[in-house]
């Protein structure tokens, strides 16, 4: 259990793993005890201002969050860092003391006050000045097992992917943040964590996760640039969102005014200077002075829920549905990789797609899952996979392509995709759209064609 001095602030620690502060109380003892869990870390009693003490030494150890224990007069150190810089407290722990706070400053962090007997009194109303305050009462001897479970609790009780989940409905674009790093050599992720701040000055923001291999690389860098992707540019977000060495050497690229990386056929790109970091829970807030933009008119892709949207390709289907002639709307489903079918309820021994609206009024969305839910079916519909206009019969089209399970068979009919029953489909829009759906799928590799039943645009959106 070494004593440091790094840039000036002396400590003791020990262990690794998320750092806890120990300040005041016995330190040998702190270390000893929760080393095998922690990096346990002893702040040295030195005098001077202790809270100045306290934030130096996290700067020296590059420590961006830490939780504290205050023993004794440490107490009050501890309360007074998690109200000064809360952006670096993850937790406080007060022990053996029931120090007086200032009440118009808050404190968020989780807050344990553990005491004796003789203080329950003080410290439970202390606990209940604070947001998230409580306090407990600790047996002889059993302080240290309090102050473990208390260092180990999630700081929230939600369940991290439902969390994730409900953020993935806010929809948003896709960047690809790039910068030339210290070194020189470009370093780029994809993320959809990018806001604009404020025009005067020019500021925008992206968050990047503590646990990313190039977070040090973007803190340290003197700038990064922010590429807003086009929606025919899902490959290379793919490509900028996995851990291959190459992502520079397989991307068209060019530095920018800056001097950051900028990707080849974005919808916009920003090249920034470094403005500010913020530690922020587990990620870091990076600030940027907007140095040079540009932009065009491509459409920008999309994100929400896990999937990619291109936006074009949706505004056609709203287009579509909102046209004054009738609208279907349909799914090309597979189930153990077969086509499903319907019976045609307009033609005897006639097959349809899974879809509505064809006869009567225009079909939705909600009516598809309806039908879908009453044939026994439980369909997952994904992309879009064609929107086009039937001169025939002056339908707006719209079909997804999906999985289904079936529950319970009904009258649903399974067709091999080099067996289907062409001559019992309603009309040669659906064959032709058919064909192509069993052709790329042979090749695994989906477009979205947009158009008429016999020209149009087809997109890559795989």
């Amino acid at each position: 259990m070494p004593t440091s001095s790094i840039g000036g602030s002396r400590h003791s620690e020990k262990g690794e793993g998320e750092p806890v502060l120990f300040i005041g109380g016995d330190a040998r003892a702190h270390l000893d005890a929760f080393s095998g869990q922690f990096r346990a870390i002893s702040m040295a009693d030195e005098p001077g201002d202790a809270l100045t003490q306290l934030r130096r030494l996290l700067d020296d150890l590059a420590i961006t969050s830490v939780s504290l224990v205050g023993h004794g007069s440490g107490a009050a150190v501890a309360l007074s860092a998690a109200a000064a810089f809360p952006h670096r407290v993850r937790r406080v722990a007060l022990v053996d003391a029931v120090p007086d706070r200032d009440p118009a400053t808050p404190i968020l962090c989780p807050v344990l006050v553990i005491t004796s007997e003789v203080q329950r009194a003080a410290a439970e109303a202390l606990a209940s000045g604070l947001q998230r305050g409580r306090s407990a009462v600790a047996a002889p001897g059993a302080t240290d097992a309090l102050l473990g479970t208390f260092l180990a609790e999630r700081l929230s009780s939600f369940d991290n992917r439902e969390l994730r989940s409900a953020f993935g409905s806010f929809m948003t674009g896709v960047t690809i943040v790039t910068t030339a790093g210290v070194d020189g050599q470009p370093r780029g992720f994809t993320a959809n964590s990018f806001t604009s701040v404020s025009l005067e000055p020019p500021l925008l923001m992206i968050c990047i996760g503590k646990q990313a291999a190039s977070m040090e690389v973007f803190r340290h860098a003197r700038g990064f640039a922010v590429n807003i992707l086009s929606e025919a540019q899902k490959e290379i977000s793919v490509l900028f969102a996995s851990k291959r060495a190459d992502k520079f050497e397989a991307a068209k690229w060019r530095a920018g005014p800056f001097g950051n990386p900028l990707i080849e056929g974005s919808a916009a790109w920003f090249d920034c200077a470094r403005y500010q970091v913020i530690d922020s829970g587990d990620h870091i807030i990076l600030m940027g002075h907007v140095e040079a933009f540009s932009y065009s008119d491509a459409n920008p892709l999309g994100y929400a829920r896990g999937h990619y949207i291109t936006l074009g390709l949706e505004q056609a289907a709203v287009n579509a549905a909102s046209s004054a002639s009738r609208t279907v709307v349909g799914a090309i489903l597979e189930n153990d990789n077969r086509l499903v079918l319907l019976p045609d309820p307009a033609r005897p021994n006639g097959l349809v797609l899974p879809e509505v609206g064809r006869h009567g009024h225009s079909g939705s969305a909600s009516q598809l899952h309806d039908l879908l839910a009453r044939e026994g079916m439980d369909a997952t519909l994904g992309f879009l996979f064609a929107v086009f206009e039937n001169p025939g019969t002056r339908e707006q089209c719209i079909y997804y392509r999906g999985e289904a399970l079936l529950h319970a068979r009904g009258r649903t009919v399974l067709a091999d995709f080099d067996d289907i029953p062409w001559d019992r489909l309603p009309d040669e829009a659906t064959c032709s759209m058919l064909r192509r759906y069993a052709a790329e799928r042979k090749i695994g590799r989906f477009k979205v064609y947009s158009g008429d039943h016999l020209q149009g645009t087809v997109k890559a959106v795989d």
